[in-house]
């Protein structure tokens, strides 16, 4: 099987890509090489056999269907995004750009590429569109997203994402294009850009800096572990029904400031200098439209494809937590190309720039 991820460089991505390659997929990674992405998170990998990278843009119609031409995929996985939900209140044109008008533009070469195809070739090829909780709003206190839970995004972000997620069912629907989409929880581990939430907590903690909680750190995230969603992310490739939607979460529901707390205790295990860390929190001023809570239910997902999260919030934020530790290298050289980490997403609400 020969894969085609767009955004294999970045976070989530490059974790697919590493877990693909231990199993002998072969895999183009179409990537734009942004700023949150980086060919460090590949490295290891990169020189496997049965890896291949194209730098390009989903915007570029051109580009994309020189790739596909080329390398002659079986599927394709769709993980190209703008994702970090304070860059889009700054500034919500790249998003439309890259998560909207880049959907339609890798949909309508799909398009042209499977109808080219005959065959088993054709048979088999699909197109899995990776996406978002987020699309659906806002949660209570009760309840949990399901893949009937309708459309209401928040943010510009999410909007966008849920933009993309109605471009591809429609593809499916009128077109044909054999389509399966994922929605999934908050991600963690090895490998997360330094603006995330989890690397901001560790690298602060690490270096002494105030570490900034939003309003009361009431808000409330289902946390999953990159490398258990990369694992049902090509289970939903194989097996997933086309036209389906899975839903792909952690059963780990924490508020942010009770992630927080725990994150500073294994600080404090792993860098016990510093310690407690705790004392370095800061409640700041909260996100605009800040969602209250998400919560996934996944219970599609193992009914059906017979997936369930394995790494738990103990051991997967050590692990995390370690790994950022042991590879200070790899957080340097972000810095060093200029990424700064001061707070986003405070912008004048009369703001109409893009």
């Amino acid at each position: 099987m020969k894969v085609l991820i767009t955004g294999g460089a970045g976070f989530i991505g490059s974790a697919v890509i590493r877990a693909a390659l231990d199993r002998r997929i072969e895999i183009v990674n179409f990537d734009k090489l942004t700023y949150a992405a980086n060919p460090d998170n590949l490295k290891g990998w990169n020189d496997r056999p049965g890896y291949a990278f194209v730098q390009g843009d989903i915007c570029d119609g051109d580009a994309v269907r020189a790739a596909l031409e080329t390398h002659a995929p079986d599927a394709i996985m769709h993980l190209a995004a703008e994702t970090h939900v304070d860059r889009s209140i700054d500034g919500p044109g790249a998003f439309i750009e890259t998560n909207i008008f880049g959907a339609f533009t890798l949909l309508t070469e799909s398009r042209r590429y499977f109808e080219s195809l005959a065959g088993a070739r054709k048979d088999r090829f699909r197109f899995h569109h990776v996406s978002t909780d987020e699309v659906y709003g806002a949660l209570g206190l009760d309840g949990l997203f399901t893949e009937e839970s309708p459309y209401q995004p928040n943010s510009p972000y999410s909007a966008s994402k849920a933009s993309a997620d109605h471009l591809v069912r429609a593809w499916g629907e009128t077109f044909g294009l054999p389509v399966v989409t994922s929605n999934c929880s908050n991600n963690y581990g090895p490998c997360q850009f330094p603006e995330k939430l989890i690397p901001v907590v560790i690298l602060a903690a690490l270096e002494g800096r105030p570490i900034p909680v939003y309003g009361a750190g009431e808000n409330v995230r289902d946390w999953l572990f990159v490398e258990d969603h990369a694992e049902a992310l090509l289970l939903v490739l194989e097996k997933g029904a086309l036209g389906e939607t899975y839903n792909v979460g952690g059963n780990c529901e924490l508020a942010n400031i009770d992630l927080v707390r725990l994150i500073c205790e294994k600080m404090d295990e792993a860098a016990p200098a510093g310690r407690p860390h705790a004392d370095l929190i800061e409640f700041v001023t909260d996100r605009p439209g800040h969602d209250l809570r998400y919560a996934i239910d996944a219970s599609k997902i193992e009914r059906e494809l017979g997936w369930r999260p394995s790494v738990g919030i103990d051991d997967g934020l050590t692990r995390t937590v370690d790994w950022y530790l042991s590879n200070r290298w790899w957080w340097e050289a972000i810095r060093k190309r200029g990424f700064q980490t001061g707070r986003l997403g405070l912008v004048d609400q009369h703001r109409t720039a893009p």
